[in-house]
Formats: C-alpha cells, sequence, structure tokens
C-alpha cells in the first residue's frame, strides 16, 4: 500500500529557534534554506539529504515513500 507524502513541513531554525511552514519539493532534495528571522543558511546535517529531514517536521518525500516517513539517510533523492 502506497500511501501519499506530505508535501508541507516546519522548519524550524537551530540557532534562532524561528520555526516557518514550507512547501517541500517532490522532484529535488533542498540543500540550502535561509532563516526568515536570522538569516542563517541551512544545510542538511552529516547523513541527511535535506534541510527537511534535518531541521523539518515532516522528513522529505522521497523518504516519506522509501521508509514510511521514519529517518533519513544518504542518497534518499535522486
Amino acid at each position: 500500500m502506497t500511501t501519499t507524502p506530505r508535501l508541507e513541513s516546519v522548519l524550524t531554525c537551530p540557532v534562532c529557534g524561528h520555526a516557518r511552514r514550507e512547501v517541500m519539493p517532490t522532484d529535488a532534495c533542498q540543500f540550502f534554506y535561509e532563516c526568515a528571522h536570522c538569516k542563517t543558511v541551512l544545510r542538511p546535517k552529516p547523513g541527511d539529504c535535506c534541510v527537511f529531514c534535518s531541521y523539518g517536521s515532516v522528513p522529505c518525500p522521497p523518504v516519506q515513500q522509501q521508509r514510511g516517513g521514519t529517518g533519513c539517510g544518504a542518497g534518499c533523492c535522486g
């Protein structure tokens, strides 16, 4: 059974704590994200494919489809 991935995630900046709901791309990983509050440019943590897997409330759509929405690993996108 295939579930439809969630396309929105709340990204939380690890520097200032600002949280913002964003729409995730379905066709690519998002490697960079600039915090709207403190302007810090976020990058994925080691082992994660994108900023949504590192700082989001929901992992990216490819991870949701491949792993049932839990965790992220290298090579999950693309």
